[in-house]
């Protein structure tokens, strides 16, 4: 068993947990209940002019913990600041040490940046906590998914407001591109063995279709890997650790903006 599929198989037994305390029904009630006006994860990509997607995260199931006292509102309000065109947050327990509680918080001090509930989406109730908890844009990993799910959890979430960003590793997977997405990444780390490697963004550049807002995900440290992944057609860089490993991530991510200049 690859550490994806004990990831999936996890989430699929906390998604089970979580039903017989709240029923599907009652959270797309809420979910339908917010008003808060959801902010474009593609438009910001487009409109910045570093397409850095800093992230919060406090570990990883390869390196371990790194950040275990990192509190949310002051990276994220940091990194806001700092000027990210967006923010992920890790919301997965188990193997990233993170939660809801890390999304809800992080949406009362990121002001108009956009924030990714990035986590192992399988089923329509975790989309219905993201909008609850403040999320503009959802995760879904082809790598996770049918083609025929990720389909319908795209239509899903954006039938509540929601952006999606459709995360891809090789060629196999650009059949999961569908109508619903609006952001396509390339996951420069392969999740059945966590080796990373730049090379497979420049390889699938040309392969996203035309039109399609991409960005490029993990295994990004430096800034002329920005810019050369910029000259490939890129928008957007998710990057976590190489913040998340400092001890002052917003402060590191602001002298990387500067060094893109």
């Amino acid at each position: 068993m690859t550490i994806l599929d004990r990831i999936i198989q996890t989430k699929r037994e906390e998604m089970r947990v979580a039903r017989s305390v709240e029923s599907f029904e009652s959270v797309q009630e809420k979910a339908g209940a917010v008003t808060r006006p959801v902010l474009s994860f593609s438009r910001a990509l487009t409109d910045s002019a570093s397409g850095i997607i800093a992230e919060f995260k406090r570990k990883s199931p390869s390196k371990g913990w790194f950040c275990a006292e990192a509190d949310p509102c002051d990276v994220v309000a940091g990194y806001a600041a700092a000027g990210a065109a967006a923010v992920s947050v890790l919301t997965d327990r188990e193997y990233f040490g993170g939660c809801l509680d890390d999304l809800r918080m992080a949406r009362k001090v990121a002001g108009n940046t956009p924030l990714l509930r990035k986590d192992f989406i399988v089923d329509p109730y975790q989309i219905c906590e993201a909008r609850i908890a403040g999320a503009d844009v959802i995760l879904l990993i082809a790598a996770a998914l049918t083609v025929e799910q990720c389909a319908y959890l795209a239509a899903f979430a954006r039938s509540i407001g929601l952006e999606v960003l459709l995360e891809l590793h090789d060629e196999s997977e650009l059949v999961y591109i569908n109508q619903h997405v609006d952001v396509v990444g390339i996951n420069n780390r392969d999740l059945t063995s966590f080796v990373t490697d730049t090379v497979v963004s420049l390889r699938m550049a040309e392969r996203i279709p035309q039109g399609c807002v991409k960005i490029s995900e993990s295994g990004i440290s430096e800034p002329k890997t920005v810019l050369e992944l910029r000259r490939a057609g890129y928008r957007g860089f998710l990057m976590g650790e190489n913040f998340m490993k400092t001890e002052a991530p917003a402060e590191a991510l602001k002298s990387f903006i500067e060094a893109l200049r």
